[in-house]
Parts: structure tokens; sequence; C-alpha cells
């Protein structure tokens, strides 16, 4: 359904409204909006989920039991793979708007980035840490 003119107009109003506000907000959203392959990972899923239950069906007319196994796999992999969020991150953004420079992480005191199977207790403090650093 087509906008009337004038909710079109309000509608730019609210966006640039927005924008003048919190341009960190409307620049994650923007980017957020941007981000396509989404879809695609379900459409591949699904036709995966698909082809693997057909699998599943065909081992039990041929009773091949271990193909069905095979087809349960596929299956389960779909879906997985369908369901789950792609791992791209959207890159922090100043007040501006503008994309910040990604800053190396470092652990307080010792000047060198953690470990990826750091601690629990010091990836939470850091985390902990960089919240209170963004927000002055």
């Amino acid at each position: 359904m087509a906008l009337s003119e004038h909710e079109e107009a309000l509608l730019q109003q609210m966006e640039e409204a927005l924008y003048a506000e919190d341009p960190r907000f409307a620049s994650r959203i923007e980017k957020t909006k941007k981000r396509s392959g989404g879809r695609g990972r379900v459409v591949v899923g699904a036709v995966a989920g698909v082809a693997g239950l057909a699998l599943v069906v065909f081992s039990a007319m041929i009773s091949q039991i271990w193909l069905g196994a095979v087809g349960f796999a596929i299956m389960v992999a779909g879906i997985v793979y369908a369901i789950t969020p792609s791992k791209t991150t959207l890159a922090a953004v100043s007040d501006d708007g503008t994309p910040k420079p990604r800053q190396q992480r470092t652990t307080p005191g010792r000047g060198t980035a953690p470990k990826a199977g750091g601690n629990f207790m010091e990836r939470l403090e850091e985390r902990w840490d960089k919240r209170r650093r963004d927000q002055f």
C-alpha cells in the first residue's frame, strides 16, 4: 500500500529528527536494514532441510538405514543453518554517525590483547570497562 504525500513528508521528518537526535542509533539501524543474507540463509537452510527429509523418506522406502541417517544429518544441519544469525557485526559509530576505527582489545594493566579463550570474569570485566568508557 502506497503512502500519501503527507504521510511520506511526516515519515521523512521523523527520519531526519531521528538522525538529529541520535545519529549513532540511526546509523546502526541503517546498517541493520542494509544487511542482506538473512533471507538467503533461510532459503538455503530450508532447501537443505527439505532435501534431507526427502532423503530420509527415500531411504525408508528402500530400507537403507545408513542413508536415512545421512538424510537426517543434512536436514538438521540445514535447519540449524537457517535459524542461526550470520556472524557479521556492526561497526561502532561515533556521536556524529561516522564509523569509529576498530580498536584493539586490551586487558587493563597488561597492554596486550586477551586470548580468545580467556577467563570468563576477565571478559566480563573488560566488557564492563568498555561500556563505562563509551558512556563518557
